[in-house]
């Protein structure tokens, strides 16, 4: 492609995952390059077929607006408190800032209520516009447009045309996806089969802006650069007033905890409440191997443990939209499902795209997930456990969601002992998985919690039987020799899910077992101070090669060294974690330890979500130190 970046050390034209930016309107996402192309987007909704997929493949479409020669840029931001991204390049001739956002303006919906828009409206709605405008600060810059569509993960390329008078706005469509793409800038635009195409000389003080549509109807498109500007100016208001409603610490990680939320905000798609695993598919675990997956789907764990984060944060309304959404999947449904499509649908049939190249080489490149097909018997206490604190924050329990929570319940209580497939969802043999069983725990625990809130006291007793029942099994049956609480029953393997333990309070931190646990995880199951999941050469989880250490394991253990009275340790490891962000604060799924490259799909919910609760651990367990040392005599 005309567009792509120059070629990096090891012959790679891929940049590194975390050298991307991450865009979000709440409905669709997209990452940037440094350069400057949009190498990832799908629309209209986050699940759907890429119309620009080099990331997958160089082939595969993309959008770069920036100046003629690619560089890297000599600064790229945040725009702070928000979503939207500005890029500076130091050019031979002059300096170029490009800022880039999804579009979100005020609620401007006037036709009927779509069957999968179901949240309350709010004052801000998605336009569904990819919005991007430069400005000349210094001397001259040649500005290059190229925008190179190809529909269906690269397997529709189409051709523009042009769209009313003049040389400003084209269009281009494609029936199979039914898809049409809308562009208009306000320079002059040139086709060239699936290429539109743009070169011009911008002086000091002179802008210039592209906007990109995908809505059907009444397509909300900016005329002139004052009113991009404005959609600008918008984008970032919403943003803002959006974090305003956090309650962040007066700290130095403060920033991070910030683009943690933002990240985790972005990722959700408001029409149904759903929230992103992360915005990609198929960025690789290990470099050049087969672990890669499709995570562009709300995960049930994953959804509630973020929740969690956001929680921690004040910002727990978007729990409303989320549990709404639960109810939705549940109500004709026997039992929940581990993920669903964001709009709510069940089937989730996993294809391999064996056309694309993949990232970096890695294939195979997979769309859907067939581990929505599982049994994890996680799900159920994780959905009760967010249930129960936004409960008892708001001391109000929807009528319609309680059907679904005793259902959850009593299929824990029901299952419990079975085999599942475990909360990393491996695809060896079932397991008598440690951390299923204790997270059936936690379904009858919260489950009874709720049950007693509502005054069903019968009902509560029942289920607290089951929840010491299960208790007494782990404790008996899911501890080695040494103590120390094993990946599944009859294992002397660890697993980092046990970390859990002590922070949904299965145990006391006090408890020797829950220290062993902790200190044996620290000490065994890390490479260079970074955790594993598990070690893949003791694990049948199907899949060969190895991976990365996951990071909101290393997270996990940030939270359980502080609850176990490891501050010191604690805050050293979250310090390094945290300079292990990205360019922008964003985190993929995991790092290789020896050289923190980050691993896997981008940006990741999980980590993010792990990251706010490690660092408010830490932070409020140093107020508490402080407070308690006494004051210097006078």
């Amino acid at each position: 492609m005309a567009h792509s970046p120059t070629r990096r050390l090891g012959g790679s034209p891929f940049p590194p995952i975390a050298e991307y930016a991450f865009l979000s309107d709440c409905e669709t996402t997209c990452l940037v390059a440094p350069s400057g192309n949009v190498e990832w987007m799908c629309v209209p909704r986050p699940d759907a077929p890429s119309v620009f997929g080099s990331i997958l493949d160089r082939s595969a479409g993309g959008f770069r607006f920036g100046p003629e020669r690619i560089m890297i840029p000599a600064g790229r931001r945040y725009l702070p408190g928000t979503n939207v991204v500005e890029t500076t390049w130091q050019t031979p001739n002059g300096w170029l800032i490009v800022t880039d956002c999804l579009v979100v303006g005020r609620w401007h919906r006037t036709a009927a209520r779509s069957k999968t828009h179901r949240r309350t409206p709010m004052d801000w709605d998605a336009e569904h516009v990819l919005l991007r405008t430069a400005r000349c600060e210094h001397g001259t810059v040649d500005l290059s447009l190229v925008c190179e569509p190809n529909f269906d993960y690269g397997r529709k390329p189409e051709s523009w045309e042009y769209e009313g008078d003049g040389y400003a706005s084209g269009i281009i469509r494609n029936a199979d996806t039914d898809v049409t793409l809308r562009l208009r800038t306000d320079l002059r635009l040139g086709f060239d089969g699936r290429r539109a195409l743009v070169r011009t000389t911008l002086k000091e003080g002179d802008t210039a802006f592209v906007a990109l549509t995908w809505r059907a109807h009444e397509p909300m498109l900016p005329t002139t650069y004052a009113q991009a500007m404005a959609a600008v100016d918008s984008t970032t208001e919403f943003w803002r007033q959006w974090l305003s409603r956090g309650m962040f610490p007066d700290h130095p990680w403060r920033r991070q905890l910030q683009r943690s939320a933002l990240a985790l905000k972005g990722l959700t798609y408001a029409p149904t409440g759903a929230l992103l695993a992360a915005a990609t598919t198929s960025l690789p675990e290990t470099p050049q191997g087969q672990r890669n997956w499709d995570y562009r789907f709300s995960w049930i764990r994953d959804s509630t443990f973020a929740l969690w984060g956001l929680y921690t944060l004040g910002l727990d309304y978007e729990a409303n939209d989320f549990f709404s959404f639960i109810a939705d999947v549940c109500e004709e449904a026997d039992d929940i499902q581990v993920m669903y499509r964001v709009g709510g649908e069940s089937d989730l049939q996993e294809q391999v795209l064996g056309h694309l190249s993949g990232y970096d080489g890695a294939t195979p490149v997979r769309i859907g997930n067939d581990a929505y097909k599982q049994r994890q018997h996680d799900v159920w206490g994780t959905v009760l456990d967010s249930v129960y604190l936004h409960t008892k924050s708001r001391d109000y329990l929807s009528e319609r969601l309680w059907p679904v929570l005793v259902q959850l319940a009593e299929s824990a209580a029901t299952h419990w002992r079975d085999a599942d497939r475990g909360i990393w969802e491996v695809r060896g043999e079932p397991r008598h998985f440690t951390t299923s069983k204790m997270m059936c725990w936690v379904a009858l625990d919260r489950g009874r919690r709720l049950a007693q809130m509502r005054g069903d006291l019968k009902t509560a007793a029942r289920w607290k039987t089951v929840a010491e029942e299960i208790h007494a099994d782990v404790c008996a049956r899911g501890v080695d020799e040494r103590g120390v609480f094993t990946q599944y029953y009859g294992s002397t393997s660890l697993d980092a899910s046990a970390l859990l333990l002590p922070l949904l309070g299965f145990l006391p931190a006090s408890d020797d077992r829950v220290k062993a646990t902790v200190l044996a995880i620290a000490d065994e199951l890390t490479v260079d101070g970074l955790v594993l999941r598990y070690r893949t050469e003791e694990t049948d989880d199907g899949i060969g090669g190895e991976e990365g250490a996951f990071l909101i394991c290393s997270f996990w253990l940030v939270s359980a060294l502080v609850e176990i009275g490891e501050l010191h340790r604690a805050r050293q490891l979250c310090e390094r974690l945290l300079s292990m962000a990205s360019p922008l604060d964003l985190f993929a799924e995991e790092v290789d330890p020896p050289t923190g490259r980050h691993l896997g799909n981008f940006p990741q919910a999980f980590t993010h979500l792990a990251l706010i609760t490690a660092v408010m651990y830490v932070i409020r367990a140093e107020d508490a130190e402080a407070y308690a040392r006494p004051s210097p005599s006078t």
